[in-house]
């Protein structure tokens, strides 16, 4: 909040720089300021981002957001049955973990009980363990144990995608993207326990979380493409990892929704569907 009024230029606007090469992922990253670490959960994240207005009166904000990508991308490599399903039929993935878990219909999920397993859900892609685990939901450290163990039985091929791609990497030295894109893994079979494991869970993540930045980045040529072929006067001004968004005219507005839905949810073809969040409104807090 120091920072960002000194970072205002002439022409009253704040400009990051964003670099291509700079994560192990692949992913974007932002500078002077960083825009990507603006909280969205925290009250004060929330009045960061309404401080992001569109130029004037005339325009708006539109924000464009993969859901739930890496846990689509997960399914996806792992070829689970179970959540390719879920994905499919377009059921809310956390409530549908949540009711194979604890063994209830859907509808008798309760919060608590959806909201662990959304933890265990985003923790398994990063190779989580049970003391983790146990950290994070505040738990005792024997539940968080069963909760994975249960949650393997249920979605085995999950846990086979995952030792996979540990051998791979031990063999080869490095993991892959879907678009090919290689990341060194020095550690992969280092004695070193510590060093070992933490390469072990890059090799797990980085096919996922890299092929979601191969996936944005895509998305970001053909969203660009298709705007000049209709001579839009609207600009792709942020990307937060999974999240694009635009500067739109107000008569553009509809016809940007269209395109970029379209060029979104088809970027690149993983087998799953791909789902697009759209929000519009005059500040960045109301269009996401």
């Amino acid at each position: 909040v120091d920072k960002l009024p000194t970072l205002i230029d002439e022409n009253g606007r704040v400009h990051t720089t964003y670099a291509q090469a700079f994560t192990e992922t692949g992913r974007l990253s932002s500078s002077d300021p960083n825009l990507q670490n603006i909280p969205i959960r925290t009250e004060r994240g929330k009045m960061i981002r309404q401080a992001f207005v569109a130029r004037d009166k005339k325009h708006v904000l539109i924000s464009a957001d993969y859901s739930q990508i890496e846990l689509r991308l997960m399914a996806a490599f792992a070829q689970d049955k179970a959540m390719l399903e879920a994905f499919r039929n377009g059921e809310d993935i956390h409530r549908d973990t949540a009711s194979r878990v604890y063994d209830v219909m859907p509808m008798f999920v309760t919060p608590e009980q959806r909201a662990k397993c959304k933890m265990v859900n985003f923790g398994i892609i990063y190779g989580i363990s049970a003391f983790g685990l146990s950290q994070r939901l505040k738990v005792p450290r024997k539940e968080a144990s069963n909760l994975i163990d249960t949650y393997f039985k249920l979605y085995p091929s999950v846990k086979t995608y995952m030792d996979k791609a540990i051998a791979e990497a031990r063999e080869k030295g490095y993991a892959e993207t879907i678009l090919g894109r290689r990341r060194t893994l020095r550690d992969i079979n280092s004695r070193n326990a510590t060093a070992r494991q933490a390469a072990e869970r890059d090799a797990i993540n980085t096919p996922i979380q890299g092929s979601a930045a191969d996936l944005i980045k895509v998305a970001m040529v053909k969203v660009d493409r298709a705007f000049k072929a209709e001579n839009l006067r609207t600009k792709m001004v942020l990307q937060i990892h999974d999240e694009l968004v635009f500067d739109t005219p107000l008569e553009e507005v509809e016809k940007v929704k269209a395109i970029v839905t379209r060029e979104m949810t088809t970027a690149l073809d993983f087998g799953v569907p791909l789902d697009v969040g759209l929000g519009v409104g005059q500040n960045w807090l109301e269009a996401h």
